[in-house]
């Protein structure tokens, strides 16, 4: 088997990569692990929370026990089926602020700041919301292959949330992916005319119909190298697929360092413990391993006026035949319909705390409802400075990675946690939200001072599935870069990374849209195009932010 490139991953990076290669004119060899999107669960926006805790589509990865809450496993979900984790996700589409990529480039991702950037999420985009914006078009794309959308909002407390958040003092965006992140406002999806809008549909779907992308169905085992040249991959059951040019890997963050150190690019030391071969030591793959930890802050409601009476069986059944019959009701959303960017203090100059606002009371994966009717706030902090690692466990290809993400291990992280408990309680507090609130579930009225809330967080603190960073860009003299700003492994030729491993930090808010971007314009790159003309646009920063907290 043979093809000019062959990509690792059929999911966010590497279906835009596959796309974006086809439409050049070359042959494509996409391997992928995980089978079909097909069916409901994953179509279904209103099913999200299932296909993540399913074994045909879901890895089954988990962190070691994290010392820094309580020693608990955190679940790691990624997708492990056509599209990747666009697949299973929570379809919830952010850019990340102006200033995350202007963060990359100062750290060496040189052509990564946001006026680079913007022009390739222009041209991804198909944005949807520009009437409910109130125009922005020139912040937004509007014929990309990338479905965006804004939910109806028929709920009032997503409108109640937008309004206490002005009443407690900060504005209110109309389009916190355009110009202005920092405030509340409408938040926006991957959803399309009812259904998930998944890089498969997007970027892979048409590539296959050129025929000339072709998806391989294996476990990939390592690259094949000669000497320090990569020149195919190598799958489980034997099999080597050879790039012609090259091999490109957007296997996800915890699989890609992986992939690496399997053929031989990581830790030499950490490698010969496995008994591998050392091709090129790179002290930097597996580490600089970050995430976002959230808190489900919930309120039982006075009036029966949540998603609860949906959460029974015969409710369920309602939903899905609304949706399956016509693409329509509760299923046709992500329920995610508003959200909040604020800054936790003074002196930050742009927001680190993110809100998801939904109007029931129960877990992201869809268990332990608390009690009847009632709403919760996803919130946490998005610039933790804690870092982890991602390492072999064996050199068997079919396990999965030791995942040590180190939560909570920088000081920072709780300070800025306490704030967004105590900032979110001043939000519920305003007319707007107090008005429908019966009483706090959890934390809970006696939860106050510092040393409750840091306990509160160390028994209920999850991870939002944002990991990335264990293959960062960086300068080729950095010692613990892994690929240049063009997405070349450094030290081999032939190889490079296309998925969210190369984000020097991590951005601000859901990591689908970031990630599909970089596949976006490392097509570029591999392909030796001049990048997108550059933006001049300025996105809006707080004018007293040095002096305010809002």
């Amino acid at each position: 088997m043979k093809a000019d490139f062959v990509i690792v991953g059929a999911g966010s990076g590497g279906s835009a990569v596959a796309w974006r290669l086809a439409e050049a004119g070359h042959s494509v060899a996409i391997i992928e692990y995980g089978g079909s999107d097909a069916g409901p669960f994953i179509q279904m926006p209103g099913a999200l929370s299932y296909p993540m805790n399913m074994a045909r589509y879901d890895w089954g990865m988990a962190s070691e026990p994290e010392p820094g809450l309580n020693n608990r496993r955190l679940a790691t979900p990624r997708g492990k089926v056509l599209g990747g984790s666009s697949s299973v996700n929570g379809m919830v589409y952010v850019r990340g602020h102006a200033r995350d990529y202007d963060h990359w480039a100062e750290q060496g991702a040189d052509g990564w700041a946001f006026a680079d950037v913007l022009p390739y999420f222009k041209r991804m985009e198909q944005w949807h919301g520009a009437e409910d914006a109130g125009g922005g078009a020139e912040w937004r794309g509007l014929d990309g292959p990338l479905h965006i959308s804004r939910g109806g909002r028929a709920n009032p407390l997503f409108d109640a949330f937008i309004e206490a958040g002005k009443q407690a003092g900060y504005p209110v965006t109309r389009d916190y992916n355009g110009q202005q992140q920092e405030g509340f406002g409408a938040m926006e999806a991957t959803i399309w005319r009812g259904e998930r809008w998944s890089a498969a549909k997007a970027y892979l779907k048409p590539a296959l119909r050129t025929g000339r992308v072709r998806v391989i169905r294996g476990l990939a085992a390592r690259v094949v190298m000669a000497g320090t040249r990569a020149t195919g991959v190598a799958l489980a059951d034997g099999r080597v697929v050879t790039a012609a040019r090259e091999v490109i890997l957007a296997a996800s963050s915890l699989n890609t360092p992986k992939l690496l150190m399997l053929s031989g690019i990581g830790p030499a030391d950490h490698l010969r413990e496995h008994g591998i071969a050392v091709v090129v030591d790179r002290a930097g793959v597996g580490g600089n391993l970050q995430d976002h930890l959230e808190l489900y802050l919930q309120f039982a409601t006075r009036e029966p006026i949540s998603l609860f009476k949906y959460w029974n069986l015969w409710g369920k059944a309602r939903v899905g035949a609304q949706w399956l019959l016509f693409g329509t009701g509760p299923g046709a959303s992500n329920q995610f319909e508003s959200c909040g960017f604020i800054r936790s203090a003074a002196g930050i100059d742009y927001p680190d705390i993110q809100y998801h606002f939904l109007p029931i009371a129960v877990r992201y994966d869809g268990k332990a409802v608390a009690e009847g009717h009632g709403f919760q706030t996803h919130v946490g902090p998005m610039r933790s400075k804690s870092r982890g690692t991602v390492r072999l466990r064996s050199a068997d290809p079919a396990e999965n990675p030791v995942i040590r993400f180190n939560y909570m291990s920088h000081p920072d992280d709780w300070t800025e946690f306490r704030a967004a408990i105590r900032l979110t309680r001043e939000i519920m507090a305003q007319p707007a939200m107090a008005r429908h609130v019966k009483h706090e579930i959890q934390p809970g009225e006696a939860v106050q001072d510092d040393a409750a809330l840091d306990a509160f967080v160390r028994e209920h603190a999850e991870s939002a599935y944002h990991p990335c960073g264990t293959a960062r860009m960086g300068r080729v003299d950095d010692p613990l870069a892994v690929v240049d700003p063009q997405g070349r492994v450094i030290g081999v030729q032939g190889l490079r990374v296309a998925d969210s491993s190369v984000f020097p930090r991590i951005t601000n808010g859901n990591l689908n849209g970031p990630s599909i971007v970089t596949g976006e314009k490392m097509a570029d790159h591999i392909l030796g195009r001049d990048p997108l003309p550059a933006s001049n646009l300025d996105p809006w920063i707080h004018p007293h932010w040095r002096t305010a907290q809002r």
